[in-house]
């Protein structure tokens, strides 16, 4: 009976928003002490967001108790964006919130490494080339050392280079050594002293359909030497199968448009036992292994009273533990054990709350503010039980500040007042940690070991509240939030950043200059406190000559902000440069660009990366002035074409008509266009009606799942996984003097230099004769790849299907992909 209703716990974590304090129900808290009598981890490591069996973590956490982590090497930095324009960092803040929010339903806990999607990498060996090798496998040993775990499931197969992915092999080929290290003390020496050695007891790798090439060829293998793990577990309390709660957990990944119906009966996972000993109780992961109380020195006394707890428990009346789980509470901060007590003592607390009802916070008066300034705190306690209880005081981190209270908290009695408290000047910005130092293509720099692997930002200003429960000390900490009151929406929670006291935006990220002439530069500058004050510069080399020399501004108000313009006279010689933003307020310099990311679906985050932009001298024509451009997954490609001088005019499926199409010198179909919108179906003729009657489609890469029509151009071609990943791929020109390679810019080898973290994805590798292939490539050890630019003559225009990053390139300023595209757009012009 108990195991039915416990998993009620979910309901809490699906509806809501991200910042919103939990309020568990009965069954909730019973479900929690559940796990407080269960002393056994497992560690899922897998590549990105996204590979992880929620299922697996679902089952491992909410069936087996499990002390339950997932290891992602990357944060998802290198792929496409669905729900937004964030990419690289950005889209990687986003995908870790997603994780997060993840782990929030399937019970899970995240972990990073200091690893860099930098994109699609065909082969393990070319990843750890890029990756640095030793540092990841020491950021794997530094969680398994942390973590503890008893046992670790691979997403993928060690021993099968070449068949995915290559960072999806590289994290099951660096486990089999972390497996080892992790328990050598002669490895990664620094790390122990701050944890233990550890000797995880198995290593399974999780064997799926896709390994075998589908899911009928699965059925028929034999699958005899695998584990098989009934997980599809129904919970009748909760109306919802662990496959249903799967796919909640899942459902989080929306930058990927990983959305998806939870299924309902058996189901079953396999695993390959790869380390340890064998399984007699295939069932049981944890076979042999003590995951009990009795595991640690003096647990056995703890488990017994737990077990009390649970079988005397109240559901309509949870207040009645709390005199025995603060005597458990006692027994658990004097065991020896460092790594359980800090994990026990953390979800003993969590249920001490729960059942007295108690509700503390701590509200800041304003969303943020800057390091050395005063502040004002709402704090806020209430005791919902007959269990006596005393704050005794209330303490802030960092600034290290206690304010005595001894207030007695009465049954029912809301208790709350106002601190003023100063944050120190030495505060650190809010921002992911992982990006505050500069790092490189395939890794992230952290310098302090203590905080590799953790997920979120690191959020320095803290609210302790020291309450005597039952006569016991507990101290409950609590991060310092923002709340509103939303006339739509209700009580919002936001975090509580702190910001610097000015931050600049140079409006283009990529500014185009195709000739000798000065052009006006934008800059916002945005005020993070009252009365700032200081001068603007706009750093650029010596080649390149800015007006004025820097700028006075004057903003009054906090979140005020200004635009300013400087005069930028670009070199006569084509050059690319970096554009620096710095504010000067009393010596001090301010050198940040403030950016906000906030969806519903996850917490808003404030991230602060350098005030740069790239300035492109370029040999640029164009032909053509009038784009109708259709926007797909979404990217930034728009904007660049504004900066080529190109009109830009963004249409929606639903506005295609001939007569809205008539005068637009090219159509251009954003990435991914015909995956993400069904409603093409009924423009295509359109489409290419228009192309017949003189004008230029051009349509960027589209990835072979679902797509929403069958025939994506006016002659057959067929979409393939083949890609370029090597950015520095020497191309050849299949047809040299084809228009599209030297009209009206002439298009040399020197174009395709400086690309960035790959040429093309998802070539066509078959195409009817009307198309014309223009340029071959290919990674190395490959075959010529020969679909990155197709071009066909259809009537009197021209159809253009291209796999090439154009969405990478233009919005990283690459001078020869802009003369390229110039060139597309141009056909028969």
């Amino acid at each position: 009976m108990h195991k039915l209703l416990s998993y009620l716990f979910i309901l809490c974590c699906v509806v809501g928003y991200a910042q919103q304090p939990q309020k568990p129900s009965s069954v909730e808290i019973y479900h929690k002490i559940e796990k407080l009598n269960f002393l056994g981890s497992a560690l899922y490591i897998a590549a990105h967001p996204d590979d992880e069996n929620t299922r697996l973590i679902s089952y491992l956490s909410n069936e087996d108790m499990a002390h339950t982590g997932y290891l992602a090497l990357t944060r998802g930095d290198g792929g496409q964006n669905l729900i937004g324009l964030e990419l690289r960092e950005l889209l990687g803040v986003i995908r870790t919130q997603e994780l997060i929010e993840a782990r929030k339903i399937d019970g899970g806990e995240q972990f990073f490494s200091r690893a860099n999607d930098f994109g699609f990498s065909k082969m393990p060996n070319e990843t750890l080339q890029i990756w640095d090798k030793e540092e990841v496998l020491e950021d794997m040993v530094w969680v398994i050392r942390k973590f503890q775990p008893d046992v670790i499931i691979n997403r993928f197969d060690h021993r099968t280079p070449g068949s995915t992915h290559g960072h999806h092999t590289s994290s099951a080929m660096l486990t089999q050594e972390a497996y080892s290290l992790a328990n050598d003390p002669r490895y990664a020496v620094n790390q122990l002293q701050f944890v233990n050695t550890w000797q995880p007891k198995r290593v399974f790798f999780n064997v799926s359909w896709w390994f075998f090439g589908g899911k009928e060829q699965f059925d028929k293998a034999d699958k005899s030497r695998y584990i098989n793990l009934s997980t599809g577990v129904y919970y009748p309390m909760l109306g919802k199968s662990n496959q249903e709660i799967a796919a909640l957990s899942r459902s989080r990944h929306r930058s990927q448009g990983f959305g998806t119906s939870g299924a309902r009966g058996d189901d079953m996972e396999y695993l390959e036992l790869i380390k340890g000993s064998n399984l007699k109780d295939k069932q049981n992961l944890f076979e042999g292994i003590d995951t009990s109380w009795n595991r640690v020195k003096g647990g056995k006394e703890i488990g017994e009273a737990v077990q009390q707890i649970l079988n005397n428990f109240d559901f309509k009346n949870p207040s009645a533990s709390v005199p025995a789980l603060t005597a458990v509470y006692i027994n658990i901060a004097n065991i020896e054990d460092k790594h359980w007590k800090e994990i026990k003592l953390k979800e003993i607390k969590e249920i001490i709350a729960a059942c007295s009802g108690l509700f503390i916070e701590a509200v800041a008066e304003n969303q943020s503010a800057t390091p050395g300034s005063d502040i004002s705190i709402r704090w806020e306690a209430i005791n919902r039980s007959p269990v006596p209880m005393v704050l005794k005081y209330i303490g802030v981190l960092p600034e290290n500040k206690t304010f005595v209270q001894d207030l007695v908290l009465d049954n029912n009695i809301d208790q709350g007042n106002t601190i003023s408290v100063t944050i120190p000047k030495t505060a650190n910005y809010t921002s992911p940690y992982w990006l505050k130092e500069k790092g490189n293509k395939g890794m992230y720099t952290v310098s302090d070991q203590q905080n590799i692997g953790i997920p979120d930002i690191i959020r320095e200003m803290e609210v302790s509240f020291v309450i005597e429960v039952n006569g016991v000390a507990i101290p409950f900490t609590k991060e310092l939030v923002y709340k509103y009151t939303d006339p739509a929406f209700g009580e919002v929670y936001q975090p509580f950043d702190v910001v610097p006291a000015v931050t600049t935006k140079i409006i283009n990220k990529v500014q185009l200059f195709k000739d000798n002439r000065k052009q006006q530069v934008l800059i916002k500058i945005h005020a993070g406190k009252d009365n700032c004050s200081g001068n603007l510069e706009l750093r650029l080399p010596n080649t390149w000559k800015v007006n004025p020399a820097s700028i006075p501004f004057d903003l009054k108000n906090k979140g005020s902000e200004i635009t300013v313009s400087f005069e930028v006279t670009p070199p006569t010689e084509p050059e690319e440069a970096e554009a620096e933003s710095i504010a000067l307020i009393d010596g001090a310099k301010y050198d940040k660009e403030q950016i906000i990311i906030d969806y519903p679906h996850i917490a808003k985050q404030q991230v602060l990366m350098p005030s740069i932009a790239k300035f492109t001298k370029v040999d640029l024509e164009i032909k053509g002035r009038r784009i109708a451009y259709i926007m797909g997954a979404g990217d930034n490609v728009p904007e660049s074409l504004r900066q080529m001088g190109y009109e830009v005019t963004l249409l929606t499926p639903e506005a295609i008509s001939p007569e809205t199409l008539t005068g637009f010198d090219a159509i251009i179909m954003g990435i991914r266009c015909y995956n993400v919108l069904e409603s093409l179906e009924f423009k295509q003729q359109m489409l290419f009606d228009y192309v017949k009657e003189g004008g230029n489609m051009v349509v960027q890469y589209n990835t072979t799942g679902h797509l929403s029509i069958k025939d994506i151009a006016p002659y057959p071609i067929r979409i393939s996984r083949d890609r370029v990943t090597e950015e520095d791929a020497k191309v050849t020109f299949l047809d040299p003097s084809n228009d599209v390679l030297n009209r009206p810019n002439k298009i040399t080898n020197r174009d395709f230099k400086g690309w960035v973290q790959e040429q093309g994805l998802y070539y066509p590798d078959e195409w009817a004769s009307e198309f014309t292939p223009i340029l071959s490539s290919h990674d190395k050890g490959e075959s010529p790849k020969k679909g990155a630019l197709l071009i066909a003559k259809h009537g009197k225009g021209y159809y253009i299907y291209t796999g090439l990053s154009f969405f990478r390139e233009l919005p990283e300023g690459v001078s020869g992909a802009y003369r390229l595209m110039a060139n597309i757009i141009a056909l028969g012009k």
